[in-house]
């Protein structure tokens, strides 16, 4: 493993500006959430508003009960009897009051509970809509977006978001909320004292502008620090895998891996400690502008109180309407403050989904031929991966004639990999074109185009399913036609190895759950290739899929598959060139171009690099 980068370039903190232009993404994320749930949705709004009402309702109610009891004191002065009150009617309309205060506190409550059922539920299926809108665009986008770094950062902010923006929800709801319950209170204020509403707004202004500033910190951070949040979930993988974990013993490289992981977790640790200082050192100091404000309108209050203006009952309803004034317009305004940093994050998973493919159907896009008549033909065909000075192929010029086997062999490098990537149109070239039936690859259909090549890389997937399941995903319409799947596995020699398992076809294979039973890299490989057959596409691609076979297996897995590859055009790749002297044809490629071109015999015949590469395999085996 490579040594640790340094730190990306700080982020330049977002300017006011920016910050309050970042709450454009606030209307799209109220129309997911729509999309995700009308019902739920209207509910949480329309019981929200209700319990908006309550608190205020509740505060007047109490100011009434308090006034009751000092006129019942007033009028009997002394220890009152409580059953003669009681049996006269006195105590009916106290009483009246306390059960409609109570009643209040119950539907508080209720509304409460109902609130977040509703949004628990509303969260749950937001996260699940959007999680799958991630991967449905993912999927539309290029092989080349996800072979770059910085496009993976993005896609890691954006799969962050999708799980954790739903708190932006209760909190755009919640402003809502205290917004209604805010005027419910000021309209009570006004009638006494209105310049007091003015005095708390101003003295908590700086205590907003202090949590917006910290909010763009924290943004800044958690964008700055995007690269070393991957590294440290992969060490952590690394560390701690099936996997990895015979080369981690092997290797002894457990204390490597935790220091690298520990280095990495101080860094963010002591970044993100220093700002949380920061943040509770001029938070107390600016809040304390607040705290200035309620006490300096409280002592009016007393005041009016003690001149007889206002009633004990005035005087609490007065203090307790400005302290909740006070605590519900600094939520409201740091709540904007958060919001606004939430919708900087929400443009991370906007700006993912805003990524354009550039490979993709054009209009008027034409299905594949069936059956491919001529075959493909590549013209002065050149590609250079992005940021890469060196070309991987360049002026290509050949033909892949219909129901032709065409094997490709060339040392590491010299882009036999890139060219399927070409022939299956992950890439594009930058030079020259490819034709299939004398028309540009770039006129068919792109769905259609690939439902007509099968491929297996060298690198394939070993998926954490059945083994049906692994066979039947080489073509997903098709997974549930058992026949179909076991005629795949038979093709590819795998039927042996999934009958052999504890659960057949129904055996999940892979080691990551745990009734899970894993496979040696051999049979991996042969189920891999049953994918390729799973498909029945009229071109197919073996891109050294058989480098865990021994010689005589992989042998036995070309001779059958040039057998049923009859009137199919198909591609083999192999570093053993004992198995690919079956082909029609072989390419000989070399630094990106073709060197040589023919049959084995006619290769050997050559002398060239081809009968040289053959004849170190060859004493090999001698």
């Amino acid at each position: 493993m490579a040594a640790a980068p340094p730190p990306a370039p700080a982020r330049v903190q977002p300017s006011l500006r920016e910050r309050f232009d970042a709450m454009r993404n606030l209307p799209p994320f109220l129309r997911l959430v729509w999309a995700t749930s009308p019902g739920l949705t209207a509910a949480s709004l329309g019981l929200r508003l209700l319990r908006a009402l309550l608190p205020v309702a509740m505060l007047y109610v109490g100011k009434l009960i308090i006034d009751e009891v000092v006129r019942l004191a007033g009028a009997a002065p002394g220890a009152p009897d409580l059953a003669a009150a009681w049996h006269d009617g006195r105590l009916d309309p106290l009483l009246w009051l306390v059960l409609a205060e109570f009643g209040l506190a119950v539907v508080s409550d209720l509304l409460g509970r109902l609130v977040a059922y509703a949004e628990g539920l509303l969260s749950e299926l937001f996260t699940n809509a959007t999680s799958v809108r991630l991967m449905e665009h993912a999927a539309t986008l290029d092989l080349e977006d996800f072979e770059d770094p910085e496009l993976q950062d993005k896609l890691d902010r954006a799969r962050r978001q999708t799980m954790g923006r739903m708190n932006l929800l209760g909190q755009l709801f919640g402003q809502a909320q205290d917004a209604v319950t805010v005027v419910s209170f000021a309209a009570g204020l006004v009638i006494y004292a209105p310049w007091l509403i003015l005095l708390l707004a101003v003295a908590l202004v700086p205590a907003f502008v202090g949590e917006s500033h910290f909010n763009a910190l924290g943004y800044s951070l958690n964008f700055q620090w995007t690269p070393e949040r991957r590294q440290l979930e992969y060490v952590r993988q690394t560390g701690a895998s099936v996997e990895t974990a015979k080369e981690v013993k092997i290797f002894d490289l457990h204390r490597f891996l935790i220091e690298r992981y520990r280095r990495l977790a101080e860094g963010f640790y002591r970044a993100n400690r220093a700002l949380a200082r920061r943040r509770a050192l001029w938070g107390a100091l600016l809040a304390a502008f607040g705290t200035l404000g309620y006490y300096a309108a409280y002592a009016y209050i007393v005041w009016r109180t003690l001149r007889g203006d206002f009633s004990i009952g005035d005087l609490t309803f007065l203090a307790g309407s400005f302290l909740r004034l006070r605590q519900l317009l600094e939520g409201l305004l740091i709540g904007f403050s958060q919001v606004a940093g939430q919708a900087l994050y929400l443009d991370d998973l906007f700006s993912f989904f805003a990524i354009e493919p550039e490979i993709r159907s054009r209009p008027g896009a034409v299905p594949v031929p069936r059956p491919v008549e001529r075959g493909f033909a590549f013209e002065n065909v050149g590609f250079r991966y992005p940021d890469a000075e060196r070309w991987a192929v360049r002026h290509l010029d050949f033909e892949l004639r219909a129901g032709e086997v065409l094997a490709l062999v060339g040392e590491n490098g010299a882009g036999k990999t890139t060219l399927v990537k070409l022939l299956a149109r992950l890439y594009d070239p930058d030079e020259g074109r490819i034709l299939l039936d004398g028309r540009d690859l770039r006129d068919y259909d792109l769905d259609d185009l690939r439902a007509n090549i099968g491929v297996i890389f060298q690198d394939f997937v070993r998926y954490h399913l059945s083994a049906a399941e692994n066979v039947g995903v080489g073509r997903i319409e098709a997974m549930d036609d058992r026949e179909r799947i076991r005629d795949a596995a038979r093709r590819a020699m795998a039927d042996e190895v999934i009958e052999a398992l504890p659960g057949g076809y129904d055996q999940l294979i892979g080691r990551r759950f745990k009734t899970g039973v894993d496979l040696s890299g051999g049979q991996w490989q042969k189920i891999a290739i049953a994918r390729a057959y799973m498909r029945d596409a009229q071109v197919m691609i073996l891109d050294e899929p058989t480098a865990a076979l021994d010689a005589r297996s992989e042998y036995e897995v070309f001779r059958r598959f040039k057998e049923l590859s009859h009137r199919r055009t198909a591609v083999l790749i192999s570093h053993r060139f004992s198995s690919v002297r079956m082909a029609d044809r072989i390419l000989v490629l070399e630094q990106g171009r073709i060197e040589a071109s023919g049959t084995h015999a006619e290769l050997m015949a050559a002398g060239g690099r081809y009968a040289e590469l053959f004849e170190l395999q060859a004493a090999g085996y001698r």
